[in-house]
């Protein structure tokens, strides 16, 4: 038995391969997921490690990547205290650094390098060794920088800005004098992972000092290598008793886990993003597979029933055909895991675009992938071809006697009721969801409805197929009635080969949807509360120079110029965004009040809504906001304020920051014009005035609200990407169908052609039959993706505030539908019209 099951299994090598791309695709996305994830935390993991050294003294209350809003922190160490930590005996050696995060690098023409992805990372070169004793730092051309105008950058930041050896290179200060050049004399990388596509711009000592403290011989942060036999805590505890107050010595291993911690975070949301589009994948391949085995079991019926006579029992033939389930799964497996593995790459070049580069030797099959990917292939086409399998095992052998061989059909009623109370279901959760609201519940019922929908696909979509046969016969007479009575006869199959479809455009439909309610709510938001005329904001969200607010300030024509400085501090143990803002603010905003007033002045602040009631404040009560280096401020709250983008959790006046030792940059400037001013001549001076400074852009209302629209349509276009291959996976799913269709209807074909249907009018109708289904899965799945989409935007009310419907984007849907369905029959088409018709007529 199983030597002709598996000799069956390869006598049809077309019907194998159609069979099997489906899930090759999807397991293959899977896998490529796993080895781009795996690959992402091996790059930052080796930086991480390769880049941290025993120990580690920083301004107290700090965390590692703690963020660009958090501000550079004024306090500073002298050379005294690291001659002091030096001279312990527990210390080998301690290192001054300098770093910031607020640099800009500028390519030769001027354009900014970088800022769009992983960020800006700017320190003094020391030598000092990794924690595993290693150099931190690894020369890959040129020499180290020694005078205070020298710079070495990562190779592509170097090849990015159209640098060499001994070029001048454009930088944009944070503090002081804007702009900078150094000479570039070398290139280097992480030790251990390369630079994961952050841009490394690394100085002498002094040049350092000169960029970020005015020349001041200060450091903001000193590595520790242990002598020998000493622990991380014993070095720590030991420099800890010689620091000066608002500095802490933490462990090396400290730093690691912090750096991990935040960098987890961005990976895990990275890695859940691309899984879900990969179970997606699977799964869509899943409802494939299942159709697929279903023809193939009906096409067998006398095949199957001739075992049955000779004496096969039923678990024989059920254990058959899973059998051949089996070995086409190990099969399309393992293709699908090397195809994985290029796949990863792709997904790493992709990212390479955007900014966050991977390690290409970090990209390597690992046992998790490939256990992983044979687990899930094997299990999902076993899982898939269960009920095909059993319903050939129920052959009975006297269907071998007779000449119609076409399997019974049970009613769809036992089906429909189950549908209907699993419906009523998902129903209730997405009914609580709106009123708790709460979108994860809308989202289990949102699940319920689409898997059902794809069972119930059969009952739901006839109106849907009835309609197209009306509609087919009236433009295409005959061929078009035969087409549609063709996706009527067996509406399982129509609806099953459908469903893959649907399941992609419900999804698609669903995020299109939730992104135009988006836009349409960044509008809303927008025009309610941006009351500035003019915008002046990093394009990267990372403060700038004031230098820049200064060239702006002597413009005629501006009557109001207000500052704001975004930073952070910790409130309660917890990380709180603070925002500091001049006099002049309160000229341009003017913020719903809860209570109080939002006119502050000295130790006041005003705070928003949410974080009053998640802490429990009320007007007059003090807060005790703890920033970096252990200085705190003390403001009373006088007001309290509706929820608003252009404020923070906590809103103090601009000159407290200098107190708390944040040093003065800006995050944005508001201006509003002089009334009678010329806003096109005002606005080409300010634009002339950010010019120098790439990172900063000039918006006006209607500018501002584009820049946001911009980014949810980038975020928006590689959800569309990746969705993409489930819709590829869909189209496999239809062309399988129509050529497992147009064997099983062989002799209808001949008798067709044999009463007189062209080859032309053949292809028309294989083609319209396949339009036929893609049609269906289209409107099944826009009618259900609409619906989901608007509960969850109900639902996410408080954020989604306005709901919006991408009608252009449901037609471009329902057309890219049909032309997949006219793609879809190509080959079917073709095949079917070169049958032969004596052979055609002559064949069971």
């Amino acid at each position: 038995m199983l030597r002709m099951t598996l000799r069956n299994l390869f006598a049809r090598k077309v019907r194998l391969l159609m069979s099997g791309l489906a899930i090759v695709l999807g397991v293959a996305f899977l896998s490529g997921v796993l080895v781009f994830s795996n690959g992402l935390s091996e790059t930052f993991d080796g930086i991480v490690h390769g880049s941290t050294p025993d120990g580690v003294v920083r301004a107290a209350d700090t965390e590692e990547f703690g963020g660009g809003e958090s501000g550079q922190s004024a306090l500073a160490l002298t050379p005294d205290v690291v001659d002091a930590l030096a001279a312990l005996p527990e210390v080998a050696r301690a290192d001054g650094e300098v770093n910031s995060a607020g640099l800009s690098l500028l390519a030769s023409d001027g354009t900014l390098v970088g800022g769009t992805g992983a960020p800006t990372l700017s320190f003094n070169y020391t030598g000092s060794p990794n924690m595993e004793g290693k150099p931190t730092l690894l020369l890959k051309s040129g020499a180290w920088p020694e005078g205070t105008d020298q710079i070495v950058l990562d190779e592509r930041a170097a090849e990015a800005g159209d640098y060499r050896l001994g070029d001048q290179v454009k930088l944009l200060a944070p503090f002081g004098t804007l702009e900078r050049t150094a000479t570039l004399v070398g290139t280097a990388e992480f030790n251990g992972g390369g630079t994961a596509g952050a841009t490394l711009l690394i100085f002498s000592t002094a040049g350092a000092q000169d960029l970020f403290f005015g020349g001041k011989d200060v450091f903001n942060r000193i590595s520790l290598t242990a002598a020998d036999g000493v622990s991380q805590k014993q070095l720590a505890t030991a420099a800890g008793q010689v620091l000066p107050e608002g500095f802490e010595a933490v462990t090396g291993d400290q730093v690691a886990k912090e750096s991990q911690d935040a960098i987890g975070t961005f990976l895990d949301v990275i890695q859940t993003f691309l899984t879900v589009f990969a179970i997606i994948a699977v799964l869509v391949g899943g409802f494939i597979i299942v159709n697929t085995f279903s023809i193939l079991v009906a096409q067998r019926t006398r095949e199957l029933a001739l075992l049955r006579a000779l004496g096969a029992g039923r678990g024989q033939v059920t254990r058959s055909v899973l059998v051949e389930a089996f070995v086409l799964s190990i099969v399309t497996s393992t293709l699908a895991i090397g195809l994985g593995l290029l796949l990863a790459r792709g997904l790493a070049a992709l990212f390479r675009v955007v900014g966050l580069d991977i390690a290409g030797d970090a990209l390597q099959l690992t046992s998790r992938a490939v256990i992983t990917s044979y687990l899930v292939g094997v299990g999902v086409t076993m899982v898939a071809a269960y009920l095909p399998a059993r319903r050939a095992g129920r052959v009975a052998p006297v269907a071998a006697m007779r000449a119609d061989t076409a399997p019974e059909r049970t009613s769809l009623r036992r089906r429909t009721i189950i549908g209907a109370v699993v419906i009523a279901i998902g129903a209730a959760f997405a009914v609580a969801g709106l009123q708790r609201p709460n979108a994860l519940w809308v989202g289990i019922g949102a699940v319920l409805w689409i898997l059902t929908a794809a069972a119930l696909s059969p009952v739901l979509g006839r109106p849907v197929l009835v309609i197209c046969r009306a509609l087919f016969a009236a433009l295409f007479g005959a061929t078009g009635r035969l087409a549609g009575e063709n996706a009527l006869r067996d509406p399982r199959r129509t609806g099953a080969t459908a469903s893959a479809l649907m399941i992609g455009l419900a999804l698609v439909s669903t995020i299109g949807v939730l992104a135009s309610s988006l836009n349409r709510s960044i509008d809303d938001e927008v025009d309610q509360q941006f009351t500035a005329d003019l915008l002046v904001q990093s394009t990267t969200y990372l403060p700038f120079s004031t230098a820049i607010g200064d060239r702006i300030a002597g413009i005629d024509g501006i009557d109001v110029l207000s500052r704001q400085q975004y930073t952070s501090a910790r409130y309660d143990d917890k990380g709180v965004s603070v925002t500091g803002v001049d006099p002049a603010w309160q000229r341009i905003y003017h913020l719903d009040l809860v209570r109080g007033t939002t006119a502050i002045s000295g130790a006041q602040a005003f705070v928003g809504e949410d974080f009053a009631k998640k802490h429990d404040l009320a007007v007059g009560d003090s807060l005790d906001l703890r920033f970096q280096g252990g200085k705190t401020l003390t403001p009373t709250i006088t007001g309290i304020t509706k929820s608003s983008d252009v404020t923070s959790e906590v809103t103090v006046p601009l000159d407290q920051l200098s107190r708390a030792g944040v040093l003065r940059q800006d995050t944005s400037l508001s201006i509003l014009l002089s009334p009678g001013a010329d806003a096109t001549a005002v606005r080409d001076e300010v634009d002339a005035a950010a010019k120098p400074a790439p990172i900063v852009g000039v918006f006006d209302k209607a500018e501002f609200a584009d820049e946001f629209r911009g980014q949810v349509n980038q975020l928006l276009f590689m959800i569309y990407g990746l969705l993409a291959l489930a819709i590829v996976i869909a189209v496999i799913g239809i062309v399988n169908t129509l050529g497992l269709s147009v064997i099983e209807r062989t002799r209808e074909v001949g008798l067709l052609r044999a009463v007189g249907m062209s080859r032309a009018k053949l292809r028309r109708m294989i083609t319209l039959e396949s339009v036929t289904i893609a049609v269906l899965g289209a409107v099944l799945g826009m009618a259900l993706g609409v619906l989901i989409g608007v509960l969850l935007q109900q639902s996410l009310s408080k954020d989604l505030t306005s709901l919006g419907l991408p009608l252009g984007n449901l037609v471009t849907f329902l057309v890219v539908a049909v032309v997949v369905g006219v793609l879809a029959a190509v080959v079917p088409a073709i095949r079917a019209a070169r049958l032969d018709v004596l052979d055609a007529i002559a064949s069971e």
